[in-house]
């Protein structure tokens, strides 16, 4: 990690007491709570940029109160954040675009035709699941694998009478577990590289706790597919109807999403691949569905404010209907009010103060992965970004590690299970905010039922307090540690 990005907690003068690094985190959790309580989880979304606006205020004001504060750290702060942060933008308004295009091109009703002709209702959950973890592991991108097939997936399981909860569970668990298993991913890079282990051995060690969390997840969607009511299946057929009736249904329309995941595969990098697969999809509305390509403007429009179809059936006008780049907005901002929460607790000082907090007593196995797990969950919410959380943890624990003789692979292990995994289920993080606009679901709707990422580090924990497979390190085995995992000067 850079040092000119790293932190000590010396945001100024004087360091920061732990009460006042505790309260704008506090500030922020429990009014988020209290917004999900007397609002409803859907409210989050729309009082979240004020209430980490204001937790951003209350912690340089702390900050300032209490001596810790200085411009060169709340500056260094930001920008680390921006870095991380920014570059999402143009890639939710291109994933904003691709859902349109491949809405209006066909390339979404026809593998939903396909898909309800294809597969049982009983077996879709884990089907689901299954290709979206194939696609994950072969793209090495969850994003990429949500924002396609997911989206296709959504739109089988609404018409078979699946909740949209257990959808986006079966989407999200599938996605994650392939993209955390895929060498070619960026986290699993990111999490064996900041470890110091080797990308296939931390691989091989993951395998110990996510396989059996898959399983228990695909058992879950077995059993929620057995109790699905024939009668809804009966009534999802009837919409295939006007399905036909709307769009020109054709094999050749899923040459889009090949080639588009011909790209992923051969890296190219993501916000190509995503402008391309939008141009493609574009360019389908007038190849494939002559109908809805007659109005040149009016999809052009699309792109920008979305489109509605009148089908004949209210389900599937809904189904089918999409928000263009200024449905993208509201999340767009609440990724930038994350950014600037996240900026600043680590430019005061107030992220260090916490992360000493937690490592200053580590000794027992136990408590150490434990401790790991917590600051991993809690780093998902204060940074707001799954990368800034690994690096930041997996620095943090470094030398935890090496005190308590545990080897390293096990940190990078517990870094997936707590991080990479979990980023999607906090409404204000990048991966919550992108996989909730592009599932149109709230993101504490379908949180309860992502099985696998919530199995994933309660995987961690059994393992780390049974011991198995967890050898003592020798020193040979430790990763070197820098003098300062946290120095900003």
């Amino acid at each position: 990690m850079d040092s000119k990005t790293t932190f000590n907690g010396k945001g100024g003068s004087g360091s920061l007491p732990l009460w006042a690094a505790v309260l704008p985190v506090a500030t922020l959790l429990i009014s988020l709570i209290g917004i999900v309580v007397f609002k409803g989880s859907h409210a989050v979304t729309d009082y979240s940029q004020g209430v980490l606006l204001g937790s951003s205020a209350l912690a340089i004001v702390l900050a300032k109160y209490t001596g810790g504060f200085s411009r060169r750290g709340l500056k260094v702060g930001m920008i680390k954040s921006a870095r991380q942060i920014l570059p999402t933008v143009p890639m939710l308004i291109c994933i904003a675009m691709v859902a349109t295009t491949w809405m209006l091109s066909g390339v979404v009703p026809t593998l939903i035709d396909y898909g309800m002709r294809m597969i049982h209702p009983t077996f879709f959950l884990v089907i689901a699941c299954g290709v979206c973890s194939v696609v994950s592991v072969l793209t090495g991108s969850s994003w990429s694998t949500i924002a396609t097939i997911g989206v296709a997936f959504m739109g089988i399981g609404k018409m078979f009478g699946f909740s949209e909860g257990w959808v986006a569970g079966a989407v999200i668990s599938g996605a994650y577990f392939g993209d955390k298993m895929s060498p070619l991913s960026d986290t699993t890079v990111v999490a064996s590289s900041v470890c110091g282990v080797d990308l296939f051995k931390h691989i091989r060690y993951l395998v110990l706790t996510a396989i059996p969390a898959m399983g228990l997840a695909m058992l879950a969607f077995l059993f929620v597919g057995l109790l699905l009511r024939p009668e809804a299946v009966a009534e999802s057929s009837a919409l295939l109807t006007p399905l036909h009736a709307t769009f020109h249904i054709t094999p050749w329309v899923l040459l889009i999403p090949v080639i588009t995941f011909a790209m992923i595969a051969m890296r190219v990098p993501t916000l190509l691949t995503l402008l391309l697969s939008a141009a493609m999809g574009f360019a389908g509305i007038f190849l494939f569905q002559p109908a809805i390509g007659a109005d040149f403007t009016g999809n052009v429009a699309a792109l920008w404010s979305g489109a509605s179809l009148a089908t004949g059936s209210d389900a599937l006008n809904n189904l089918v209907a999409t928000n263009g780049i200024t449905g993208m907005m509201p999340t767009i901002s609440l990724l930038l009010s994350s950014m600037v929460f996240g900026g600043v607790i680590m430019g005061t000082g107030i992220l260090a103060q916490l992360t000493r907090s937690f490592t200053r007593s580590l000794r027992r196995r136990t408590s150490i992965v434990g401790s790991t797990v917590g600051a991993g969950l809690f780093m998902n919410c204060c940074t707001a970004d799954q990368y800034l959380a690994l690096i930041i943890t997996g620095n943090m624990f470094r030398k935890v590690y090496t005190r308590g003789r545990v080897e390293s692979r096990l940190l990078s292990r517990t870094l997936e299970d707590s991080i990479s995994v979990t980023s999607v289920l906090v409404p204000w993080n990048t991966c919550g905010l992108a996989q909730s606009s592009v599932l149109g679901i709230a993101t504490l709707s379908y949180l309860p039922f992502c099985l696998f990422n919530i199995l994933s580090p309660c995987m961690s924990l059994l393992l780390a307090w049974t011991g198995f497979r967890i050898p003592t390190a020798t020193p040979s085995s430790s990763p070197r540690v820098s003098a300062s995992a946290f120095n900003p000067e």
